[in-house]
């Protein structure tokens, strides 16, 4: 099991970056898949991003392509998301999400912190 706390969120103008944070806690990080997800006020909520367990393969959605990136420092237990050219559609509650599934899916990822708000003004 592992639980998940997100940091980082903020107000930023549009074209800022921003860069968000999970720590998580457990013994067993390192055999998680870690995703971002998102979700803005009356939507569903959506898949970002994820890198498997090592940090070699990483996959995006294509709306965050070129401007986000995430990573992971194992040692550390930590997951991040580097977001750039920031857009107000970028606007949204964060969460990162742990699985053992590449899925973009949400129901493949059984853990899930708490999220982190994000808002891009224009």
């Amino acid at each position: 099991q592992v639980q998940l706390v997100e940091s980082g969120g903020g107000l930023v103008q549009a074209g800022g970056s921003l860069r968000l944070s999970c720590a998580a806690s457990g013994r067993t990080f390192g055999q998680y898949i870690m995703g971002w997800f998102r979700q803005a006020p009356g939507k569903e909520r959506e898949f970002v991003s994820r890198i498997n367990f090592s940090g070699s393969s990483t996959y995006y959605t294509d709306s965050v392509k070129g401007r986000f990136t995430i990573s992971r420092d194992n040692a550390k237990k930590m997951v991040y998301l580097q977001m750039n050219s920031l857009k107000p559609e970028d606007t949204a509650v964060y969460y990162c999400a742990a699985g053992r599934s590449s899925s973009p899916q949400r129901s493949d990822y059984p853990y899930w912190g708490q999220g982190t708000q994000v808002t891009v003004s224009s």
